[in-house]
């Protein structure tokens, strides 16, 4: 770049929760070009562009915004995880944004790279969903994806693949496949927190009145094996610490993957002690298909936004190796990963006003 001018980072998904708390860390040294399908609620500056990627128009608009802006890397969080939140509730728009989104988002980037290369760094967090509900203890990154039942889990390990195997097509550009544990934090929403919190998630009548009383629904497992299950929370700023340190890296100018297990710091808790950190009650019930039939029921009268789904995820051990990520790191590992696992997942009880105006660090 000429000048004073400031390198230019394009965002994906910038109107979620993780792009907000990442456009707050890379204001002051990056022009950042925000894409989503509605402006993000922020006073901070960035240059938006609306554009929706579940449309293959949305690959030719990509192509001409990087070239445009010359952005030099792009950080791909378009996903839908929450059909009920985003209000995208059809199964095939939903892969539509999700897995063929990812796949424009990375043509755009083959595309400006044909000749000269412009974008020099993709990151694109994937999930430990893609791994499957089920794994033995401290999976490394080559463990084999086995996601299913759930969409979200599915469309990650389906773009998951997409990622990896399209990778050398991009020209000189490092590729960074992520895969983090489930998001924790006070500004936090997703299936496992709300259970924990025991939040009312629906859209209906009868949820909104629980919501106004400040009723709790309790944790329901289908037996007390599930105890046990073991879980590796991420709080949401230490993932956004991580993007910005991947942005701020030198960059090799080779053609690289990089695929990283992301957790936060310390040993995995379980259902048990997860439950007493959200001093939450645990209701078992006698069977996967019992839990199954009252998570339907929830979801069809509209007291809860977990879709019956969910459920192997819901109860599930899946847990990653994060040595690969803690070797990549070095001594930068503390000031990224500042959260230990039980800390993300108790901040996430934190009243979310104390964390509304706080700056990620």
């Amino acid at each position: 770049m000429k000048g004073n001018s400031k390198p230019a980072i394009l965002v994906t998904g910038i109107s979620g929760n993780l792009g907000t708390r990442l456009l707050r860390l890379l204001v002051d040294d990056f022009d950042v070009i925000g894409v989503d399908f509605a402006a993000p609620v922020t006073d901070l500056p960035l240059r938006f562009e609306k554009i929706d990627l579940s449309r293959e128009s949305a690959c030719h608009r990509l192509v001409e915004v990087l070239r445009a802006t010359k952005a030099r890397a792009v950080v791909h969080l378009a996903f839908v995880i929450d059909p009920v939140r985003t209000g995208v509730l059809d199964r095939d728009r939903m892969w539509q944004i999700n897995v063929a989104g990812t796949a424009r988002v990375m043509e755009a980037i083959t595309e400006v790279n044909r000749h000269n290369t412009n974008v020099d760094t993709f990151i694109f967090p994937s999930s430990v969903s893609a791994y499957g509900p089920e794994t033995p203890y401290l999976v490394k990154e080559d463990y084999p994806l086995g996601a299913h039942t759930l969409p979200y889990a599915i469309h990650k390990q389906e773009a998951d693949d997409v990622v990896r195997y399209r990778a050398e097509s991009m020209g000189n550009c490092t590729t960074y496949v992520l895969r983090p544990h489930i998001f924790a934090g006070a500004t936090m929403q997703n299936y496992l927190i709300g259970v924990l919190r025991g939040t009312p998630t629906g859209k209906g009548k009868f949820a909104e009145k629980l919501r106004k009383k400040g009723k709790r629904l309790p944790l329901i497992i289908p037996g007390k094996k599930y105890r046990q299950s073991r879980f590796q929370f991420l709080h949401v700023d230490d993932m956004a610490r991580l993007l910005n340190y991947i942005l701020r890296k030198p960059v090799s100018g080779k053609n690289e993957l990089v695929v990283l297990n992301v957790a936060g710091k310390g040993s995995p808790v379980n259902l048990q002690e997860a439950a007493q950190l959200a001093d939450a009650r645990i209701i078992e019930v006698p069977g996967r298909w019992i839990m199954w039939l009252i998570l339907r029921l929830g979801w069809r009268f509209g007291i809860s936004g977990i879709p019956p789904e969910s459920l192997p995820y819901m109860i599930g051990s899946y847990t990653m190796d994060t040595t690969r990520l803690q070797k990549f790191l070095g001594g930068d590992y503390d000031r990224v990963i500042q959260y230990t696992i039980g800390e993300a997942l108790l901040d996430s009880f934190r009243p979310v006003e104390e964390v509304q105006a706080a700056v990620v660090r």
